[in-house]
């Protein structure tokens, strides 16, 4: 058997794609399976136990022509994304059995879903119910790509992310202090609720829990980060790393500080405790559904406003849940 596998979109949602390409992998254990991502996100699976091939789609190719490649080689196609793309690739192949999944508010793609796929499942994530009931419950973006597995017929489901790192990393990053607390620079720091004043306020702060502060970053905020090391307000500032790099940074701290990014779920790989600052906007979707995944976390709302009694509120909350979560031990459950 052979079996084709797509997540052409983002480093986190890939990240929480890998309980699905794990129970792929452990329902079909004979069959081939190979995954078609991006160039942007394939380093999250460059290491996958669970895949024969990994396969990145040019920003250039279109992906039915990609699909193309596998058109009557293929027995299953599922599109782990619920995006056009995806659909479109997986509908090229051709397979006898192609699913995926959309969202219940995308009525668009409902209607057209079986143009695409021999099977749908629905997530009943929708932003503006959730705003509208606060009280309704979001199961978390891992089950709805679980649901695809299941639909295709895998039976044997997994929940562990899956990102290996080895001993090289860590040895890459043994410069970097043990049990630190690591703030993560995302863009969504410096603005909407929040600003680069406000970050280095932060950083200052959170120096009460006596522990070395490390700030690591990517290419997307380089210029604050060389405005962060120049105040010398964090032990150390780190960047320039691998993906498994940063990575081994987030395994040996104590703690992860972040706004809504894969930073969020390459932490819960690590199985570290997470505070995480989401957008105001459909905050009560987004702190469900992509939250931290199984590990001890506290999800946050970014205030309406930049003013500054608002984002001294803001930071105080973000100290006050990292005052928890250190006090906290992480409980069996988060870690089997």
């Amino acid at each position: 058997m052979k079996i084709l596998l797509t997540r052409l979109d983002r480093v986190g949602d890939l990240l929480l794609t890998t309980p699905a390409i794990a129970s792929v992998r452990r329902s079909w254990p004979h069959a081939h399976v190979t995954l078609v991502c991006s160039r942007y996100n394939a380093a999250v699976v460059e290491r996958s136990p669970d895949v024969d091939a990994v396969m990145s789609l040019a920003e250039y190719i279109k992906p039915a022509a990609f699909g193309r490649r596998f058109r009557g080689s293929c027995d299953i196609a599922l599109a782990l994304a619920p995006r056009l793309a995806d659909f479109e690739l997986v509908r090229a192949t051709g397979a006898p059995l192609r699913a995926g999944y959309t969202y219940c508010g995308r009525y668009l793609a409902r209607a057209t879903a079986r143009l695409f796929l021999t099977r749908l499942s629905v997530a009943d994530a929708d932003p503006a119910r959730s705003e509208r009931d606060l009280q309704r419950l979001v199961r978390h973006e891992v089950e709805y790509i679980l649901d695809v597995v299941r639909l295709a017929g895998g039976n044997h489901i997994e929940r562990e992310l899956v990102l290996p790192i080895d001993d090289v990393d860590r040895h890459a990053v043994s410069h970097v202090p043990s049990d630190s607390i690591v703030l993560h620079l995302g863009e969504r720091w410096f603005h909407e609720g929040s600003s680069f004043e406000s970050v280095v306020a932060l950083i200052r702060e959170l120096h009460r829990f006596e522990r070395p502060i490390v700030v690591t970053y990517g290419v997307d905020v380089l210029e604050h980060a060389a405005a962060v090391r120049a105040l010398g307000v964090a032990d150390l500032v780190v960047g320039g790393l691998s993906f498994s790099q940063w990575a081994a940074v987030f395994e040996k701290s104590k703690l992860v500080i972040t706004v809504d990014t894969g930073a969020t779920h390459v932490a819960s790989a690590m199985r570290r405790p997470t505070v995480v600052l989401f957008e105001h906007r459909y905050f009560h979707l987004s702190s469900q559904e992509w939250a931290p995944y199984r590990v001890p976390a506290a999800c946050l709302r970014k205030p309406a406003s930049d003013g500054a009694a608002e984002l001294a509120a803001s930071r105080e909350s973000i100290l006050t849940a990292v005052g928890q979560l250190l006090e906290t031990e992480i409980p069996a459950q988060a870690l089997s």
